[in-house]
């Protein structure tokens, strides 16, 4: 458990440093992901974008149990 918390915590502390660049890599705005835009209202459901993270971090926490 501490050992994963530690992990946990290095990945962010190496996301909040790279974040510069990590802000224009296009997640969140891949196609798929429905945005609706009409007058005093805004609506985005990031599909595509939800359905990626999940296998990344599925892959991962498959590798760490491994």
């Amino acid at each position: 458990m501490q050992k994963t918390l530690i992990t946990i915590g290095v990945v962010l502390l190496i996301a909040g440093l790279l974040w510069p660049w990590l802000g224009r890599i296009p997640i969140g705005r891949l196609p798929g992901d429905i945005i609706i835009n009409r007058p005093h209202l805004k609506i985005y459901i990031p599909i595509t974008t939800m359905i990626l993270v999940s296998l990344v971090v599925s892959i991962i926490l498959w590798w760490m149990k491994k």
